[in-house]
C-alpha cells in the first residue's frame, strides 16, 4: 500500500504502532518517509507532561535530522559540557571535559527535556499524512492468527471496541510492554536492580555549580546532577532501605539532597515538577520479533541511566528496523531481513546496558572500603587521554562488525556509521551528508573506483568523495584510506553493510 490512498480513521494501514512515546513516533515518521501508511496506538490524548529522558548523543541526533527536528532540536537544547566525579562531601575526584565538536561541527551530547522532544515529534507528523496518531486508543489484545496480517483490538476514546489490521505491528509501549506480556516474551536480567529518587525543579535563577553532569560517588547515597534546559534540573538520589518517594516529596524534605547544588536559591525561586521513584533496570528481551510482531525501545530493553542511552537506543531501534520493514513490504527485501534487526541491535543494546551498568557500580559499588581507592585512582584516570577518549567518545560498536579490513584499522567498517559530515548539496552549499544520501542504499567510494567492482551497486545511488574536495570530502576520503578501503555500500540507517578495495570484491 502507498500514501495518498483514501481511508478511513481506522485503516487500511501498513503498519500499526504500539506506544506514541520518542520511539513510537521516530519509529512511525521513518515509516511515513518511506510512504507507508502507518498508525500509532496511543492511550493518552494529549502529550505525557513530565521529563524523563534528559540526554541523547550526536549518533542520534543525527536521527533526528533525518526525522526532520535537527534544526528545531537544537534550539531547545542545550550542549553537554562533560561529567565531573565527585566524592560524598561534592570534592572533585575527576573531570572529564566534552569541549571539542564532531567532523560537522555539532556537540558529541545533548541534554534536554523529553517533553519539548515529544512537542517537536508530535508537530512534525504534520508533515507526514501518511501517519495518524490515534490518541486515547488504548490496546486490548493483538490477534496473530492470521498468517498474512496482526489485528490489534483496540478501546477507543469513548470506549467503543475497534479493530486495526496491518501487516506489522511494532510494539513501542514502554518497560512494561502490554505486547510484550501478551506474546509471552520474557526479560534477561543482566544483573543491577536499584530504588532511586528523580527529581526535576524549574529556577531560572542560576546556579553555583559546575555546567557539566555530576556524578556523586558516594557508597551510602550516589547521585547524579545535570542542567537539562535553561530553568530546567534533574536529580538522581539512590534510596535507602525504608526511604520512599513519599518521604521526600515537598521541597522543605529535597533541601539536604539539593542544597549542595541550590544552596543560594531561595525557596519560593524552586518549582517541583516531579520527585517520583524509579527501580534503575537492566533488562533485555529474549527475543525482539514474533512472526509479524516486533518490539522496540523499552519493550525491547531497558538500562540504567548512567551512560544516558535509554531514549538513545529506542530511537536507533526505530532507524534500523523502519527501512528494512519498508524494503519487505515493498518486496525487495524477504521476511528474514526482518531477522537481523534483532541480530544487529540486541547485541548493541547489550553492550550499552552493561557500560552503563559498570558506570553505576563505579559510583555506588564496592562499600566504604572502595572510597579510598576511587579517591587516589580517578584523578589519576582523568589524566588518562585514553580513560578520557573513552568515557566521553560518543561512538558506540559496530553491528555485527565484520573483521578489519586490514591489521591497523582501528575499528571494524562493516556495522559501523558512516562519518557525518558536511559535503556540497546539489546547489553547492555544504549539507550533512545524510542529507545527499537519502533514505536509500547507496555506495560511498574513492575516485577511480569499478562500479563492477561493488555488489548490488547502482550508478544512480553512488557518491563519490574528492580527496582535494571541500573539508569533509576529504575527511570522508582519509576515513576511507585510513581503513584500507575504496568503497562502503552504506544502507538507509547509515550503517555500512561492505566494504571492499577499489575493484576487487570484497
Amino acid at each position: 500500500m502507498t500514501a495518498g490512498i483514501s481511508r478511513t480513521p481506522y485503516g487500511p494501514w501498513d503498519v500499526i504502532v504500539i506506544g506514541g512515546g520518542p520511539t513510537g513516533l521516530a519509529t512511525a515518521t521513518l515509516l511515513g518517509q518511506f510512504g507507508l501508511v502507518v498508525a500509532v496506538v496511543e492511550r493518552h490524548h494529549d502529550l505525557y507532561p513530565l521529563p524523563r529522558a534528559v540526554h541523547l548523543d550526536d549518533e542520534v541526533y543525527r536521527i533526528l535530522h533525518q526525522l526532520g527536528v535537527g534544526e528545531e532540536f537544537a534550539a531547545l537544547s542545550r550542549p553537554a559540557a562533560g561529567l565531573r566525579l565527585v566524592d560524598a562531601g561534592h570534592r572533585e575526584l575527576a573531570t572529564f571535559t566534552r569541549g571539542r565538536t564532531t567532523a560537522a561541527g555539532l556537540p558529541q551530547a545533548y541534554l534536554f527535556d523529553q517533553p519539548d522532544l515529544e512537542r517537536l515529534l508530535r508537530q512534525n507528523l504534520k508533515n507526514h499524512p501518511e501517519v495518524s496518531l490515534l490518541g486515547g486508543h488504548e490496546l486490548l489484545r493483538l490477534d496473530t492468527s492470521d498468517p498474512g496480517s496482526v489485528t490489534a483490538h483496540v478501546r477507543g476514546p469513548d470506549g467503543t471496541p475497534v479493530a486495526l489490521r496491518a501487516p506489522y505491528v511494532i510494539a513501542c509501549d514502554g518497560a512494561n510492554s502490554t505486547v510484550r506480556e501478551q506474546l509471552g516474551i520474557t526479560r534477561a536480567d543482566l544483573g543491577f536492580a536499584q530504588r532511586w529518587l528523580v527529581v526535576d525543579v524549574r529556577c531560572e535563577d542560576p546556579f553555583d555549580a559546575w555546567d557539566g553532569v555530576h556524578q556523586v560517588c558516594d557508597p551510602h547515597r550516589a547521585g547524579t546532577y545535570m542542567r537539562v534546559g535553561a530553568d530546567r534540573h534533574r536529580w538522581e538520589f539512590q534510596l535507602l532501605d525504608g526511604e520512599s518517594a513519599a518521604g521526600h516529596g515537598r521541597l522543605p524534605a529535597l533541601r539536604r539532597l539539593i542544597d549542595p547544588w541550590a544552596r543560594t536559591v531561595p525557596d519560593d525561586r524552586l518549582t517541583v515538577l516531579r520527585c517520583t521513584e524509579y527501580t534503575f533496570r537492566a533488562l533485555v528481551a529474549r527475543r525482539w520479533r514474533e512472526g509479524r510482531v516486533l518490539l522496540a525501545g523499552d519493550a525491547a530493553h531497558v538500562t540504567p541511566p548512567f551512560i544516558g542511552q535509554g531514549l538513545c537506543a529506542g530511537l536507533r531501534d526505530a532507524q534500523n528496523l523502519a527501512w528494512k520493514l519498508h524494503a519487505v513490504l515493498r518486496g525487495s527485501a524477504g521476511q528474514d531481513l526482518l531477522d537481523s534487526y534483532e541480530s544487529e541491535r540486541r547485541p548493541h543494546a547489550t553492550t550499552m546496558i552493561r557500560r552503563a551498568t559498570a558506570l553505576g557500580q563505579l559510583m555506588t559499588g564496592g562499600g566504604r572500603a572502595a572510597v579510598p581507592a576511587r579517591r587516589t585512582l580517578l584523578p589519576v584516570l582523568a589524566r588518562s587521554r585514553t580513560v578520557h577518549r573513552r568515557l566521553l567518545d560518543s561512538r558506540t560498536p559496530a553491528l555485527t562488525p565484520g573483521p578489519r579490513i586490514r591489521r591497523r584499522t582501528p575499528r571494524p567498517v562493516r556495522g559501523a556509521l558512516l562519518p557525518l559530515v558536511r559535503v556540497p548539496g546539489p546547489d553547492g552549499e555544504l549539507v550533512l551528508v545524510d542529507r545527499v544520501l537519502g533514505d536509500r542504499t547507496v555506495v560511498v567510494a574513492l575516485p577511480g573506483t569499478d562500479l563492477a567492482a561493488v555488489p548490488d551497486a547502482l550508478p544512480s545511488a553512488w557518491l563519490t568523495v574528492d580527496p582535494a574536495g571541500a573539508e569533509g570530502e576529504r575527511l570522508l576520503a582519509g576515513w576511507l584510506r585510513d581503513a584500507g578501503v575504496g568503497w562502503v555500500r552504506v544502507d538507509p540507517d547509515r550503517v555500512i553493510s561492505a566494504a571492499g578495495p577499489a575493484g576487487v570484491l570484497r
